[in-house]
């Protein structure tokens, strides 16, 4: 079990576990002798009893967990359904904040550092819009960073489908 701890706006962990199943599965980023996570991936952990999160010696639950975070980031749950669903089918899903996605999906097999991501992602819940200048400019940042453009579509039962956008030359 890999304990961490939430401050500020980072849950971080310098627990054996941590750095251990960052080897093994890639969860969080090796920082200055932490191992540092994202929302969704603290709390995809604590969903799956891999991970306790404390604030000030004190554990926070799963509903607190994400409540505490709702006021970071208003998308957490659309996010979180999209995470889960993909780290559940195998792929390695990292945060693509740089690229203004929501996160960077790599194939089946690859891990982050030895290829590069093959997907950018875009969450929405079923009842989002999306504008058509919205749409052309993310496929525009998938294609200028070589990646494929997946949009994960939440619906009300939290359930995920995807879409793949990718250019094709005629």
């Amino acid at each position: 079990m890999i304990t961490s701890q939430f401050s500020g706006e980072k849950i971080s962990s310098s627990s054996s576990e941590a750095f251990s199943l960052y080897e093994k599965s890639r969860f969080g980023e090796k920082k200055d002798k932490k191992v540092e996570y994202s929302f969704s991936e603290a709390l995809f952990l604590v969903s799956e009893k891999k991970m306790k999160v404390f604030s000030h010696a004190k554990e926070i639950d799963l509903s607190a967990l994400i409540k505490k975070i709702r006021k970071i980031d208003k998308k957490i749950e659309t996010k979180l359904a999209a995470f889960s669903d993909l780290r559940k089918r195998g792929y390695i899903v990292k945060s693509a904040l740089k690229f203004g996605a929501d996160f960077r999906v790599y194939d089946k097999g690859i891990q982050p550092g030895g290829d590069h991501s093959k997907w950018i992602l875009y969450t929405a819940k079923e009842h989002d819009s999306l504008s058509w200048s919205d749409f052309a400019a993310k496929n525009r940042v998938a294609h200028s960073t070589k990646k494929n453009l997946l949009l994960a579509i939440v619906d009300e039962e939290g359930d995920v489908s995807y879409y793949e956008i990718s250019w094709i030359k005629p």
